[in-house]
């Protein structure tokens, strides 16, 4: 059953912090998971959440840890001194580890390290902070278990079950030559269901291995393990030798930062921000966007100027500007919106983008037939001008076909330059759409009145 985090569960946590019972707090987060503690401690004031994190066991402290948000993590952990972080860092998996010591300053970062009882831990942590944040490298732990090609199944699973502590899930055996080069992979089930005399050799998987390089990026990571249904994913060095593993659950995480990226770039937000990050933060990553809505308005404006004799001979044109700007940006958005999810789960290959752009024009032209025949209609209604129904109606078909095809060519064009195609989306196709809607209205006015 999901834990369901209620405003009376919060108030009989914070009754328990206030008479100071540790035991009543254990208690109600006894079953509680640690994803779900963070979410508590995340409605908490900082005292009462270091009063909360000191009752946990090691594991589930260190588990919190990292399920709390980035800015709430980043002002946890600097109320807790370098003694307490490198305690909880021994709990952890090398990629959270790392991932951990990699948000402290350069300073704090030695003074950790300095304070890390296990050597074995240090060595792993120092190995994954040289890799790139965003390659698998730096996504990958350093917690799997490898096997000996020439090896005995019974053999393996002897040592399989020593070091069932030190790994927290196995799902599948990666098999290594004498150079600790991967060679093949045998999946837990197989293992299992193996005879004990046989070998290793005899019954993994040689061909087609899927693996990364630890220069890979995370997001191709990501792409493969969703493509091929992996749960794991090993990774080699440049000389093919095996360093690491990388976890669902990680790539999990990439996928929702990607898709919580792509979302705020197209909503005109040109950083990662959460909603508990600062003001100053948050006004930042706004006001680029809002600039450049502001001079396309400013630019809009210049275009209607220039068209103001017409107006003032014709004032019902002004009637349908809201409809041609709002047209326009919308036929753009869903286009551009289309095309950068199909880029994103490479449904668009090269070879299909002629085909795509033709596939808009045809769906373009059907919608603006239909939405200019409705509006002739109307705007006669209004204003019972046979021209000005004509005007608005041809006005409206031109821009919805343009609005379609800039939206589809637009985040083509930027993947094909590696600039990132969600700038296509939102803010900047609806501000262009805009400006040519209102040139191509008042062109067509022009030329009919």
């Amino acid at each position: 059953m999901q834990f369901k985090l209620t405003k009376e569960f919060l108030d009989e946590i914070r009754e328990a912090i206030h008479s100071g019972s540790e035991s009543q707090i254990e208690l109600l987060l006894k079953d509680v998971h640690p994803a779900d503690i963070a979410d508590v401690l995340d409605q908490m004031t900082l005292e009462e959440a270091k009063f909360i994190y000191k009752t946990l066991e090691d594991d589930r402290a260190s588990d919190t840890l990292m399920e709390l948000e980035d800015e709430v993590r980043n002002r946890f952990i600097k109320s807790l001194s370098n003694k307490e972080i490198a305690e909880q860092i021994e709990q952890m998996d090398s990629d959270d580890a790392a991932d951990l010591i990699g948000e402290l300053s350069e300073e704090d970062q030695e003074e950790v390290i300095q304070q890390i009882e296990d050597k074995e831990i240090v060595e792993e942590v120092i190995d994954l902070l040289n890799y790139d944040e965003d390659s698998a490298g730096g996504l990958m732990q350093k917690e799997y278990f490898k096997a000996k090609a020439d090896a005995k199944v019974s053999d393996t699973v002897v040592e399989l079950r020593k070091q069932a502590e030190e790994i927290k899930s196995v799902y599948s055996i990666y098999v290594v030559d004498e150079d600790d080069k991967l060679v093949g992979v045998l999946p837990l089930k197989q293992l299992i269901f193996t005879s004990p005399n046989s070998l290793v050799s005899d019954k993994m998987i040689s061909q087609n291995i899927k693996y990364a390089k630890v220069s890979t990026p995370n997001v191709e990571v990501a792409d493969m393990m969703e493509k091929y249904d992996l749960v794991a994913l090993p990774v080699v060095d440049i000389a093919g030798k095996l360093v690491g593993r990388i976890t669902i659950d990680d790539v999990v995480d990439i996928i929702k930062e990607e898709a919580d990226r792509d979302y705020q770039l197209a909503s005109g937000i040109s950083e990662n921000v959460e909603p508990t990050s600062s003001i100053l933060k948050q006004t930042r990553s706004r006001l680029p966007w809002l600039i450049i809505g502001m001079l396309g308005g400013i630019l809009g404006a210049q275009v209607i100027s220039q068209y103001e004799g017409e107006i003032a001979l014709n004032p019902a044109l002004a009637y349908f500007i809201p409809l041609i700007t709002a047209m326009g940006g919308n036929v753009g958005v869903q286009s551009s919106a289309i095309v950068v999810q199909g880029l994103a789960n490479h449904t668009i290959k090269i070879g299909g983008i002629f085909p795509k752009v033709a596939k808009e024009t045809a769906v373009g032209l059907i919608n603006g037939i239909i939405c200019s025949v409705l509006v002739f209609g109307i705007s006669y209604l209004i204003s019972e001008d046979h021209q000005l129904g004509l005007t608005v109606s041809l006005a409206l078909l031109t821009v919805i076909l343009i609005a379609g095809i800039m939206g589809t060519v637009t985040p083509l064009m930027l993947n094909k330059f590696k600039i990132d195609p969600a700038l296509a989306t939102g803010p900047f196709i609806t501000t262009v759409n805009d400006v040519l809607g209102l040139f191509i209205y008042f062109v067509i006015g022009l030329l009919i009145y």
